[in-house]
């Protein structure tokens, strides 16, 4: 049985390259950061749904600022396959701590990569690259070859460890691949990152517990694409005969203007009447256009995405619209609008 390790995996992509992985037959390990309060919740229906009754997931704790502990999962694990999905990845976030944001980002992976040389160097390794490496972009669409120019502590970081990675398949001839993954979202996208923020407001206003909804640049422009389809880019990377380098992308470019059209739209409600522009959300330095070129990606890998930008939304919007629901009708709307409102 195959061993894949995954950091990261109590976050979006990491919940469902668990999936992906667990109904392909692995065995699969992630690592949990320790905190006073669980935050399992994308993969605790693993455990408590009976139709993954049969399958082996296990969690330990660790962090990648902690090369030891690295080492001693290594040496417990000793994976296939190691999927480096951990990180600070909120890019407005990066430059409140851009410290944090580059010792997990930047030295996480650089910490994962000796590790995995000095205890199982055979394993295959993924690195979660991203298309803010491309900040102010060079030419349109981004391809592997697209010079980069990050604009974000995050961004700089990710530059760092695609480095790294590059770095270590060609000095220990590790397989080492990156996926160079521009936006990807889901229900599960946590509520901070703009469009969740988006789906999220659409629920609490439908059921009454919120107002206004406060964004920043709403004509910044980016590739979106699912989550769910992301994922099994990663996992082809892994199963090539030869380590590469890959965007996994939709091809297609649309403005947060336009999701919020979508969105609202899809209940009926224009977002002119509950969108306000808040200055405190703009960046420091802005990434106003993302478009990725999956050609490699389509041609190498054999993969294309499923979901469409429209299907997103809606996907996206209608589980909100539940969660919505559910909080209201369980008295815990006044709550959550106190501490979200906005």
């Amino acid at each position: 049985m195959t061993k894949a390790l995954i950091t990261g995996i109590t976050g979006q992509d990491g919940s469902y390259l668990a999936e992906l992985l667990l109904r392909k037959g692995y065995e699969v390990w992630g690592i949990v950061r320790r905190s006073s309060t669980f935050n399992t919740g994308r993969i605790d229906h693993i455990y408590t749904d009976p139709h993954w009754s049969d399958v082996k997931l296990r969690l330990l704790y660790g962090d990648l600022t902690d090369s030891g502990r690295l080492m001693q999962i290594m040496e417990e694990v000793k994976p296939d396959e190691i999927y480096n999905l951990g990180a600070q990845s909120h890019v407005r976030v990066s430059f409140d701590e851009p410290e944090y944001t580059c010792d997990t980002v930047a030295m996480g992976a650089l910490r994962l990569l000796e590790a995995v040389r000095l205890i199982c160097p055979k394993a295959r390794f993924y690195q979660a690259s991203s298309s803010e490496m491309y900040g102010k972009v060079a030419e349109t669409p981004q391809s592997e070859q697209t010079p980069f120019h990050p604009r974000s502590p995050y961004a700089v970081g990710k530059v760092f460890a695609f480095h790294q990675t590059v770095n270590y398949r060609e000095a220990y001839g590790m397989y080492g691949s990156n996926g160079i993954l521009f936006n990807h979202e889901s229900p599960r996208r946590g509520e901070t990152f703009v469009t969740r923020k988006i789906t999220r407001a659409v629920g609490r206003i439908v059921h009454g517990m919120q107002e206004k909804l406060y964004l920043g640049n709403i004509d910044a422009k980016r590739d979106w694409g699912f989550a769910g389809d992301y994922v099994e880019a990663m996992w082809r990377m892994l199963q090539q005969e030869r380590p590469d380098d890959y965007v996994v992308a939709t091809g297609e470019t649309h403005t947060v203007r336009e999701f919020l059209e979508i969105a609202f739209g899809h209940v009926n409600l224009d977002y002119q009447d509950y969108v306000e522009i808040d200055p405190k959300y703009f960046r420091p330095s802005e990434v106003d256009l993302l478009l990725g070129d999956p050609g490699k990606a389509k041609r190498e890998l054999g993969w294309e995405p499923k979901v469409s930008f429209r299907q997103l939304v809606e996907m996206m919007t209608d589980a909100d619209l539940e969660l919505a629901k559910w909080e209201a009708e369980h008295g815990n709307g006044r709550l959550a609008a106190e501490a979200r409102k906005g």
